[in-house]
């Protein structure tokens, strides 16, 4: 297995608490109705949403895979960090063991935010992933960040 890692850091204007939130707790419910295009549902199929719960994702329409399984890893409130696999599914495009993410929201002295995001693609054998499929997740996780951003900043009291 061959683990491919790449950091992104994406700064944001909205306070880092209140983007954890939004990001992390609220995620499941959030997305879906800001996004349904590339995360249809989001279903709990067992544990309570922290620690070792696993979910199910349906993809909306505008996605090339159908559905993936994902697992908390970790889960910090107090110091904004999130860590999640992909464990499951075909999102995994049969060369990936998982896909595991890092996530450390950190405040920023004006009172904003920077998401911190390292994503792990651990890899069956020796397969490869192209440069072209990491510039794409970079560019997804981007947009999904930006899109829970804007909606925050539009419902501050969300």
């Amino acid at each position: 297995m061959v683990a491919i890692t790449y950091d992104i850091e994406i700064p944001s204007a909205v306070p880092a608490a209140k983007m954890f939130k939004a990001m992390v707790l609220d995620a499941d419910t959030l997305v879906p109705k800001i996004m349904p295009q590339a995360i249809k549902s989001v279903e709990i199929l067992e544990g309570d949403g922290g620690v070792g719960t696993v979910k199910i994702i349906h993809f909306g329409e505008g996605s090339h895979y159908k559905s993936a399984k994902h697992r908390v890893d970790a889960i910090d409130e107090d110091n904004l960090t999130h860590t999640y696999s992909i464990i499951e599914g075909d999102a995994l495009a049969g060369a990936l063991e998982s896909i595991t993410y890092h996530i450390k929201i950190v405040p920023t002295e004006d009172g904003g935010s920077i998401c911190k995001n390292r994503s792990i693609y651990n890899t069956k054998g020796d397969a490869e992933i192209s440069e072209e499929k990491i510039k794409e997740g970079k560019e997804k996780a981007m947009a999904m960040f930006k899109a829970i951003e804007a909606y925050v900043q539009a419902n501050p009291d969300c």
